[in-house]
């Protein structure tokens, strides 16, 4: 068996491809565990087969007209649609509609973690890690910061670290402070607050 058989490529891409750019786009806008290879081919071919069915319609009207004779630039265009821009259209609408609360009264929030809920909204954060051994970590974290997501093992980088008063308040930042990069694995709790202007001027 040639898989570079005509027939066979053609089948390859129509029914591989299609849900091969919905996964792959999927994974880029909400990061999942990766799945082996075997199973990612199986849920390529069911998504590419969603596909068509959800554009059965406007397959249906194109074939009928004939669009392929009487305007073939037309014709490729739409194909070209339907195998690369509608996966990646509804990779977004799929994703869209899980994080509604409507469909999250049946469905789980496709945010598999806490962390990853929290940080994936790039909201800027007074940030105090309390660590396994009791000693407190303060920074901010802001657009320069970063937060690992899933699958990747969690851990975060605070742009500035900060030190804390007796009272616990946000006092100065560290001398020459280029930011301090702290493991999940050693955090106890993770406190956020958030930054607003007015505390900003005060610090500055």
């Amino acid at each position: 068996m040639d898989i570079w058989e005509v027939d066979k490529l053609f089948l390859f891409i129509a029914f591989v491809v299609p849900g091969f750019i919905s996964l792959k786009t999927y994974a880029l806008l909400q990061p999942t565990q990766v799945k082996d290879t075997s199973q990612q081919l199986v849920d390529a071919v069911a998504y590419s087969s969603i596909n068509y069915a959800l554009l059965l319609g406007p397959i249906y009207a194109v074939e009928h007209l004939d669009l392929r004779s009487s305007y073939p630039t037309l014709y490729i265009l739409f194909y070209v649609v339907v195998l690369l821009v509608a996966p990646i259209a509804w990779a977004w609408i799929f994703l869209w509609l899980r994080k509604t609360q409507l469909l999250q009264r049946s469905i789980a929030h496709p945010t598999g973690k806490p962390w990853d809920f929290v940080f994936g909204q790039r909201i800027r954060y007074w940030v105090i890690a309390t660590l396994s051994d009791g000693r407190q970590v303060a920074g901010r974290f802001d657009s320069k910061s970063f937060a690992s997501s899933s699958p990747a093992a969690e851990q975060i980088y605070l742009e500035e670290a900060w030190v804390l008063s007796e009272g616990g308040g946000f006092e100065r930042v560290r001398s020459d402070s280029a930011g301090i990069i702290i493991l999940a694995k050693e955090i106890a709790t993770l406190e956020l607050f958030h930054i607003n202007d007015a505390q900003e001027d005060e610090n500055d």
